[in-house]
């Protein structure tokens, strides 16, 4: 059988390098250091997603091995505790993941240069698919609960997951672009 779903470490965390000048402390910052702050809170939100996704997809990796193989034959209360927990982490992810579309959203309602809304813009897309492979990846654990060993499930499953493979590579594809447009001006995006 062919693998079922491969996803690489996709995400990028990419900041504003500001030059910070003395003077002006006033209650309101320029639009650089407000698109700064939006892209710190998004990174914040994507930083504790990663943390959850790697938790969740541990659980998954040891399941899709199983069902690849074959070697679930039987369903027992510990692997259906175990769908449940996967699919559970996935869900606070996916929460978490969602919480860096506003700030990068904002992003592009402030004055700042084309290359910095341009980069919000992809970031914000690459999370966009992210969210909607994930929520096929989340359908895949609730059939993993009814229906531990894909018994009478098996098609409906690769297919939903064929599904988040091809959301993640629209994602990847994103990430892709936002990296490259960091490269490309490093004087106003710089690795954090």
């Amino acid at each position: 059988m062919a693998r079922i779903l491969i996803r690489s470490a996709l995400l990028v965390v990419i900041t504003f390098s500001l030059s910070l000048s003395v003077g002006c402390s006033g209650l309101f910052q320029d639009p650089r250091e407000q698109a700064n702050d939006r892209l710190t809170e998004a990174n914040q939100a994507i930083e504790e997603h990663n943390r959850l996704f790697e938790e969740a997809r541990s659980a998954y990796e040891e399941a899709k091995g199983a069902v690849e193989s074959g070697e679930i034959t039987e369903a027992t209360t510990q692997e259906t505790e175990r769908f449940t927990d996967a699919r559970s982490t996935m869900q606070e992810a996916r929460s978490q993941l969602a919480e860096a579309s506003e700030p990068l959203s904002d992003v592009q309602d402030l004055d700042v240069e084309a290359e910095i809304q341009e980069y919000s813009g992809f970031l914000s897309e690459a999370v966009d698919a992210q969210l909607v492979a994930e929520e096929s990846e989340i359908e895949f654990y609730e059939i993993l609960e009814q229906d531990p060993t894909l018994s009478e499930n098996r098609e409906e499953a690769i297919q939903i997951l064929a599904e988040a493979g091809d959301g993640y590579e629209e994602a990847e594809n994103a990430y892709g672009r936002a990296q490259e447009l960091a490269d490309q001006n490093p004087e106003l995006l710089r690795e954090s």
